[in-house]
């Protein structure tokens, strides 16, 4: 009997996968698969060490006690996972980098971004881990709006220059003080990853998950960073596409898979066609309400025109 082969969507691609994937919304299993994952041998290292490594043909991710992940043509993904490794934490990396090496070798630009949807667009928070973005998030879905992506929001161009958004995976990572401040139980929830110094971090599925066949227009971007008080400033020309390079998922995989030109063409729309700005906010669990219902409100005004 031919083994189970699994259907999802995620980030407006088909994915056939050897692997079962929770975090996905499942597909309809007559769709065209774009890209394949399955479980087998990869190449072996050009070099040793963990990390990426390129090689003819694609990328090799090694990540020491957890699996080796080979990433060809921005169609498939092969997983060689280490003996009796958690799943979750297999799966933490197939979608994690090894996802971000195949969207830039699909000529795609992922943002290190969370993104919500308000009014029928969506607002990307871009930031350096720790940043607050998926607390942010958390905040809006606790609020009734709708979580386009998590950590990793993925931006195309609809018309050859509207930038848009492709719904991401259906859950946030929240840390367990978020979990605590957001009125969470950790007990409901279960871990990212496992293993003696893992991060105290959980899945927390969406309510209302965005299917992965929309595509979401992109109001504005927004940089955090730490400030003293709120501030929200607009970012422009170089300064602007600085930032969008320096917020790019996986950014140190570009010139490795040879995407150098897609990023950047990719990099410059983004910042010509939609409105970019630093958000200084005061870094912490306190204040959360006021920080957040006023870029709420900034939002607002950024979609009325």
């Amino acid at each position: 009997m031919a083994p189970t082969k699994f259907q999802y969507s995620v980030f407006g691609l088909r994915l056939q996968s050897d692997l079962q994937l929770p975090e996905l919304l499942e597909a309809d299993a007559s769709s065209r698969s774009q890209v394949t994952v399955r479980v087998g041998k990869v190449p072996d290292a050009p070099a040793p060490g963990p990390g990426p490594h390129p090689t003819d043909g694609g990328l090799l991710l090694v990540i020491d006690e957890v699996a080796c992940y080979f990433v060809k043509d921005g169609s498939e993904i092969i997983v060689e996972p280490e003996p009796d490794v958690p799943d979750a934490n297999v799966r933490l990396f197939l979608l994690g980098s090894a996802m971000g090496a195949l969207l830039h070798q699909r000529g795609l630009l992922p943002l290190h971004a969370n993104a919500v949807e308000v009014e029928g667009r969506a607002y990307a928070f871009m930031g350096e881990s720790g940043a607050g973005k998926s607390t942010m998030a958390a905040w809006f879905h606790d609020r009734g709006f709708r979580i386009v992506a998590d950590d990793v929001c993925v931006v195309d161009f609809a018309d050859g220059a509207r930038a848009q958004i492709r719904p991401g995976i259906s859950r946030l990572r929240l840390w367990r003080d978020t979990l605590d401040a957001t009125g969470r139980d950790a007990a409901d929830h279960q871990r990212s990853f496992f293993g003696d110094d893992a991060p105290d971090k959980y899945d927390v599925p969406l309510a209302r998950p965005c299917s992965t066949d929309e595509a979401i227009p992109l109001a504005a971007v927004y940089l955090l960073e730490r400030g003293e008080s709120l501030a929200i400033e607009p970012l422009t020309g170089l300064v602007a596409a600085e930032a969008i390079f320096a917020n790019t998922y996986r950014g140190a995989y570009v010139p490795l898979t040879r995407s150098s030109h897609d990023h950047w063409s990719a990099s410059v729309k983004l910042v010509r066609n939609t409105p970019v700005f630093c958000a200084k906010r005061r870094w912490g669990l306190e204040d959360l309400a006021e920080q957040y219902s006023a870029l709420l409100e900034h939002a607002l005004q950024v979609r009325r025109p």
